[in-house]
Parts: C-alpha cells; structure tokens; sequence
C-alpha cells in the first residue's frame, strides 16, 4: 500500500461532507432493515405467499445474516484497503440488491436477495464510523458519530411513516422499492465528494497487519469479546422490537394505526437516546453510559407488558427506543474509540458482524415465541433479560492499554472509556 509521508489533512468542508453523506446511507441501511418490520402485517396477510409468523421472522433474518458476513469481511478490508472505498461499494451493492427486493417474485427470492442486500448493510456501519471518527474533532467524537449514527432510527422513523401512508393502499414492494433511492442519489455525491480518512492514509500495510494481529492477544481481545457480546444483545433488542413490535401491539388488542405509531415512537426515541447518550459519552466516557442505558431498557420493556393507559405506553416506547437503538449507537462509538486507527474499522467489524447474529436471533426469536402463542409479557421479559447481561458486558470492558485520560474524564466513574489506546 503506498502511501503519502505527509497527507494533506481533511478539510472542515469534507470533514461535513463525510458525516453527511455517512448519515444519508445510514438513514437507507436503517430504512432497509426495518422497513421489513413495517411490512410484516402485509407479508402475513398476503395471501398468494401464505406465510406463517415463523416464516416471516425467518425471512427477516436473512439480511441480518448477510449483514453479519458483510460487516466482518468489510472491517477488515476498510482496514487494508481504505474507508472511502468500501463505504462507496457497500452502498452501491445494497442499494442495488433492495430494487431485486422490490421485484422479488416468491418468498424464496424475497429471502435470497434481502439476504445479498444484507451484505451491504452489514458493510456500511464500520467503515462509516470509522471515516467519521477519524476525521471529527477529538473532542466531540462521539456526538459527531452518534449524530451520523442517528440516520439509522431516522430510517425507522422513515420507515414507520411511509408504511402508515403507503402500506395499505400501495402494499409492501412500494415500500422495498424506496430502499434504493441511494443508488441515484447518494452514490454519485460519495463517488464526488467522500474524503478517505488522514488516519488511514498515514498507515502503512505492515503496521496495520501488527495492529490486526493486536486485536486477538491481552486485553483488546477480553474487550473485543465483551464487546460482540454487548453488540448480540443490542442488536437482538433492536431487530426484535421493530421487527415483532407492531404486531404484538396488535395482538394486544391495538388497530393497526396505533400498532405502527409504537413503532415510529420507538425510533424517535432512538434519535433522542443515541444523541443524548453520545453527549454523555464525550463528557464522561462510554461504560457506563451504555450500561446505565441496557438497565433503563430492562425497566421500560417490562412496564410496556403492564396495563397502563395508552399515553404512557407511548411514552413508554419511546423511552424503549432511546435505551435500546439509542444504545446502539452509545455502543459503536465506545468500540471505535477504543481501539487505534490501524484496527479501529476489524474490531467494528467483527464486534457488529458477530454481535450481528443477535439481530438475526432476534427476528427469529419474536417468531417462535409468536408462533408458539407466547404474547406480549412474555417476549418483553424474554427482551429484558437480554438487556441485563447486555449491562453487565459492558461494564466489564477493560481499559485499553497506554490510555492518556482526559482531566475531566478522570473524574468520572467512567474513567479511561472512550479514550482511544
């Protein structure tokens, strides 16, 4: 890999072109994945394909498991050969494959190309943050990425609102079909004005290979573990909530109006979590804030299952969202800040790729247990649990080695978190 001695750093106008167009393709990669969601009733009353719930939750999965391939294989190569490069790729590919879901002429089709599309999505999230995190001011990372980060719930709530107008009268392809707006939209403006990350650029084959290597020996590799298991459960709440939520609020006596509108609260909360949770995470480092966040996850899930009037249920939703995808992205920031640049986009890859399976466990999860007759109690508790050791994981991540702590972060029980090694 040749690379320049000296390279130019990224200008303020880049540097803002970077964490825009990072959010556009966010927003799409969030849109693609929960769309599904949106469209469950329909693909459930779609007669011609005679569905069950467990199908369906199955199909919902075979994108996440192209998005767990899709994330490991592209850390790593973000690593090796650039940020700007695979983010353009990635996107391309999933924009592309979401117009053959669209089109998709059986159940068996709808799975395969969802599945090829997830190959993107699971691309897009490592290299963007890591692009994002390496060319935002040191001192405001984490808002910067959470505010990038934010575009996945804004592609629920994208997602929630075009199924409340489009899903009945135009029916579920309309709604697959706008996934691939960004081939025509946001790949040309990426292909024009996307920098590549000055932390790459000053990287050499060698030093990152040793840095690779870094990622399975003492510490970074108990972190990186704590760290998959933290992502398993984050993404396990999220994918099963948007995926299962509206139809068990249906099944909950709820019209189907009212169940989407716990679906689009749910992201909305999300945006509100994942933006406040950063802040929070600049100020006082990563730890606890995501651990403090999974507990208030626990608490909100389970009084959702209580009888309680609708306004607070809302409420409660909402509150859901902030402390579940909200967390989410709380949780990808303290991985990317946790390792150095030579690693930063692998250890994202592979916490989220393999933390990945729990968004596939999730879709199936909420399947089984519907299939199985278990009502809403008992899939919140079955969430809540998760929440817990999600908690508990997070807690545990040891400091990296040789961290330079901040004044202000050392006065905080949270000391050394979100300071990169």
């Amino acid at each position: 890999m040749t690379t320049p001695a000296h390279p130019r750093p990224v200008s303020p106008l880049a540097a803002v072109a970077a964490v825009a167009i990072g959010f556009g393709a966010i927003v799409f990669d969030g849109y693609d994945l929960i769309v599904y969601g949106s469209a469950v009733p329909a693909l459930l009353a779609h007669k011609e394909w005679a569905l069950s719930p467990a199908e369906v939750g199955a199909i919902g999965s075979y994108a996440l498991v192209g998005a767990f391939l899709g994330a490991i294989a592209s850390g790593s190569l973000t690593d090796l050969l650039g940020r700007r490069r695979l983010f353009i790729v990635s996107l391309a590919w999933f924009s592309l494959m979401m117009l053959f879901v669209a089109l998709a002429p059986n159940p068996w089709s709808l799975g395969l190309f969802r599945f090829l599309a997830g190959l993107g999505f699971g691309g897009i999230p490592p290299t963007a943050i890591a692009l994002v995190m390496e060319v935002a001011p040191e001192r405001r990372r984490h808002v910067v990425n959470g505010l990038m980060l934010c575009g996945f719930p804004a592609g629920g709530i994208l997602a929630s609102v075009l199924a409340l107008v489009l899903l009945e009268p135009a029916g579920f392809r309309v709604l697959f079909a706008f996934g691939a707006l960004p081939l025509v939209t946001l790949v040309p403006l990426a292909i024009w004005l996307l920098p590549e990350s000055p932390d790459f650029a000053r990287s050499t084959r060698a030093a990152v290979r040793r840095e690779l290597r870094g990622l399975l020996t003492g510490r970074a590799a108990v972190a990186t573990v704590l760290f998959v298991v933290a992502n398993f459960c984050g993404m396990l709440l999220v994918f099963g909530l948007n995926t299962w939520l509206p139809q068990l609020m249906r099944k909950a006596g709820y019209e189907l109006s009212s169940a989407l509108l716990f679906l689009l609260l749910l992201n909305v909360g999300a945006v509100v979590g994942g933006l406040v949770g950063s802040s929070l995470a600049d100020r006082y480092g990563s730890r606890w804030v995501a651990a403090t966040l999974f507990v208030v996850a626990v608490v909100s899930l389970g009084l959702i299952a209580v009888p309680l009037p609708t306004a607070v249920l809302y409420a409660l939703a909402f509150v859901a969202g902030a402390a579940t995808t909200g967390n989410q992205i709380v949780i990808y920031g303290y991985v990317a800040a946790h390792y150095p640049a030579g690693n930063r986009a692998t250890a994202l890859g592979v916490s989220s790729g393999v933390g990945r399976l729990g968004s596939v466990t999730g879709p199936t999860l909420g399947g089984a247990l519907l299939s199985a007759g278990v009502g809403l109690g008992g899939n919140v508790a079955v969430f809540a649990a998760v929440a817990v050791v999600g908690a508990v994981a997070c807690a545990l991540v040891p400091r990296p080695v040789g961290v330079t702590v901040p004044a202000k972060v050392l006065a905080s029980p949270a000391a050394g978190d979100g300071v990169p090694a």
